[in-house]
């Protein structure tokens, strides 16, 4: 490795993250694969995400024993202990993902871990304080969803995403209520996009706070779906049947 600009010796591993540590990964874990294989497992690997899948916990058991010697003794590589468990594959996390029986067939879903990452993120990039304008923002969210639906459209989630819209899009109405805090804006708005001039008045007026009113009649009629697409806005379940492979 390079230190100080001065190349150094290691005894041992590559720097996590390096564009070399995937591929050394795959060439080692490539002569795992052929051993699985020859032993008849069925099994799934990325990069060094394993599963191994078994029809009981003592098959599992037993299989575990006989691959780690295997692994550590002739592959030289060292199993984190911590991370290596025997369980049921409906309470399993891999990849982002988990899985579930219906109708006698394994299905895909979401990992709840996964969606509270998610939304995590849809939160920070319709939250008014990043200082973004409308323009940037709907910008920013078409490159998270297409990159997520992108990833996790093998999975069952088209109920999922159109609630996931819904509470977005009372987000980015929010956003636009916030940024019409004049009356004067909010009556003017508000009669650009179609509403009574007397109803448009009122709701001007209100008092009720943000989150409340984004929910309103008024603004799911005058901020509705098509008016946001329009304004550069893409959503999870609209792109989601672009690309649905389910």
């Amino acid at each position: 490795v390079v230190v100080r600009h001065k190349f150094e010796e290691t005894e041992v591993g590559v720097p996590q993250g390096g564009p070399l540590s995937p591929l050394l990964s795959n060439i080692m874990l490539n002569e795992l694969d052929k051993e699985l294989e020859r032993r008849g497992h069925r099994f799934v690997r990325y990069a060094d995400d394993l599963m191994i899948f078994c029809k009981s916990r003592k098959s599992a058991n037993r299989t575990l024993n006989n691959i780690l010697p295997y692994i550590e003794g002739k592959l030289f590589l060292k199993v984190n202990r911590a991370k290596t468990v025997i369980d049921y594959f409906g309470n399993v996390k891999f990849l982002g993902f988990t899985f579930y029986k219906r109708d006698g067939k394994t299905r895909v879903r979401i990992h709840p871990k996964s969606i509270a990452k998610m939304k995590l993120k849809v939160k920070k990039l319709t939250a008014r304080s990043n200082g973004w304008g409308n323009e940037r923002r709907a910008t920013e969210l078409r490159q998270f969803i297409i990159g997520w639906v992108n990833y996790f459209k093998i999975a069952d989630i088209k109920s999922f995403l159109i609630k996931v819209d819904e509470w977005m899009r009372r987000r980015i109405r929010m956003i636009y209520w916030k940024q019409w805090k004049r009356v004067k804006t909010r009556f003017t708005e508000l009669k650009r996009l179609g509403i009574d001039e007397n109803k448009a008045w009122e709701y001007a007026n209100t008092r009720k706070g943000y989150w409340r009113i984004s929910n309103s009649h008024i603004l799911n009629t005058s901020l509705n779906n098509q008016t946001l697409a329009n304004r550069g806005y893409l959503f999870f379940s609209d792109y989601y049947r672009k690309v649905c492979v389910n």
